[in-house]
């Protein structure tokens, strides 16, 4: 989703950076008949890094211990990053896991 800032002439900045808009990643995981839900702000490319690199490893595991699935999906990202983007996107989906 991408959420329109609304700052003086519709702008924000923070003194290093200046933008109109913040672009939130939603995450929805379903299990058991719930939903968890998890987000993060960042990049349009948290998503995909989410879907390609982080969803393999929870589709179709238990649920019951969202650290565990959290140690697998850092692990899945040792070569793929760690920081930045992969960071976004594995809080986004341990924050969805958490909320079941």
């Amino acid at each position: 989703f991408e959420v329109p800032t609304d700052g003086p002439d519709g702008k924000e900045q923070d003194g290093t950076l200046e933008w109109d808009a913040t672009t939130l990643v939603l995450v929805r995981v379903h299990a058991g008949g719930r939903t968890g839900l998890g987000y993060t702000y960042g990049d349009v490319s948290a998503a995909t890094f989410a879907r390609s690199q982080l969803v393999p490893v929870i589709e179709g595991a238990s649920v019951g211990s969202p650290a565990a699935l959290s140690r697998r999906m850092a692990a899945r990202m040792r070569n793929a990053g760690r920081p930045g983007v992969g960071a976004m996107a594995l809080s986004a989906v341990d924050v969805a896991l958490w909320d079941l």
